[in-house]
């Protein structure tokens, strides 16, 4: 139950963050921006409080953690695939290109016989 009321606690500090924002409308830019922001920290910082809150911050460093163990794609791997694909959809619009025009030509001039002006 507690768990409950600190994360309803807060969605509601976001949600003042934000109508912040929109009351500070008269004010420089700058203090809308700190008001959304401040609201976010501070229903970030209450939400870590929770049980599903201590979950969803160990997964995001579970996350962290499993994406520092892929090996990731050197640069001219990177450009290299690119290259492939950017050929391959080349070589197809072509192909595609073609059997539209085949097709095109073959129903309306040779079957249906309608000429081209």
């Amino acid at each position: 139950m507690a768990d409950n009321i600190k994360f309803a606690l807060a969605v509601a500090l976001v949600i003042a963050g934000v109508a912040g924002f929109y009351l500070l409308s008269g004010s420089p830019a700058i203090f809308g921006v700190l008001s959304v922001l401040a609201g976010l920290g501070a229903g970030a910082a209450v939400a870590w409080q929770t049980e599903s809150g201590q979950r969803f911050f160990a997964f995001g460093k579970d996350a962290w953690t499993e994406t520092k163990k892929v090996a990731w794609p050197t640069r001219k791997e990177t450009v290299q695939t690119t290259g492939i694909i950017f050929a391959f959809v080349v070589i197809m619009a072509l192909f595609l290109w073609i059997t539209d025009k085949s097709l095109e030509w073959a129903l309306y001039d040779l079957v249906l016989g309608w000429k081209k002006i």
